[in-house]
């Protein structure tokens, strides 16, 4: 199931308060970058980002979950909680250095 643009748009207003946030369409569903660094996706209307120092800090016990067959488990993130993302974003691009 590819993910909606209603979703997207979604994710991309909770994301807003964020400069340098963007996005790239890819099969259906949504790479998202911030400041140029591939932070996660959006798959299946799922809000995922990569396993990093930062993110398993912040989301110790948000679930982990495939984006794909074959890939590796990405944390699911609660996008409702804007000031979590609002921390965690910049956090896991900084770790992508």
């Amino acid at each position: 199931m590819a993910s909606s643009k209603e979703y997207l748009n979604y994710v991309s207003e909770q994301l807003s308060d964020l400069e340098g946030v963007t996005y790239r369409a890819m099969m259906g569903e949504y790479i998202i970058y911030y400041g140029g660094k591939v932070i996660g996706g959006i798959y299946d209307n799922r809000f995922l980002v990569k396993q990093t120092k930062a993110s398993k800090a912040l989301l110790f016990d948000a679930p982990l979950e495939l984006p794909y067959e074959g890939a590796k488990e990405m944390f699911l993130v609660d996008v409702d909680n804007r000031e979590l993302l609002n921390e965690l974003i910049p956090r896991i691009a900084n770790d992508l250095q």
